[in-house]
């Protein structure tokens, strides 16, 4: 059985929570070239945080990516570009609430399953409002390539691994639980 709070946390972590896993995400923009991991972040919210704080999340994980990639690299001050930006900010929040929408439902015992399920979940939700705002926008080609989409699923999924061992890292070290999420009763 799943529990949606363990009582293991304390105030204020899941703020720190936030910022730290929105420090990571920045620094993986910011070395990646725009190359957030909002369905990594999508399942690892869903796993270990509140909704509401998860999709806070996503919501500070996404300006901190538009301050990056209009700030430090550069993107172009287009109004396609901005339009896609703002698809991301979409994608980002519908990544994650289907991510908190379909986990709990799951019923997946080990934590590694509800992981993975969490993550291909939060992708394809991901892709399926990215590739919405490709068609509105024209360019459905790119939102879609193959190549492209196995790439970012792959490059995600090493992301979420990384963000996985270092939130449980952290714990481990002292640093408290963020509230929510499904953890094990």
């Amino acid at each position: 059985m799943y529990a949606r709070y363990d009582g293991s946390s304390k105030p204020g972590a899941s703020a720190l929570w936030i910022a730290l896993l929105t420090a990571a995400s920045t620094a993986t923009t910011y070395v990646l070239a725009c190359a957030t991991p909002f369905p990594a972040l999508a399942a690892l919210a869903a796993l270990h945080m509140r909704e509401r704080d998860g999709l806070a999340l996503m919501a500070l994980a996404w300006i901190a990516s538009q301050i990056v990639g209009f700030g430090l690299l550069g993107y172009p001050h287009s109004s396609t570009t901005v339009t896609w930006g703002l698809a991301l900010a979409v994608a980002a929040l519908v990544s994650a609430g289907a991510a908190y929408l379909l986990l709990p439902r799951l019923r997946l015992r080990s934590v590694w399953s509800r992981l993975a399920a969490g993550y291909v979940v939060a992708f394809l939700a991901f892709k399926a409002a990215i590739a919405l705002c490709g068609l509105a926008l024209g360019d459905l080609a790119s939102a879609l390539d193959p190549a492209i989409v196995l790439a970012q699923f792959i490059r995600n999924g090493a992301i979420l691994l990384g963000l996985f061992l270092l939130y449980h890292g952290l714990v481990a070290l002292g640093v408290p639980a963020a509230r929510g999420g499904l953890a094990t009763a």
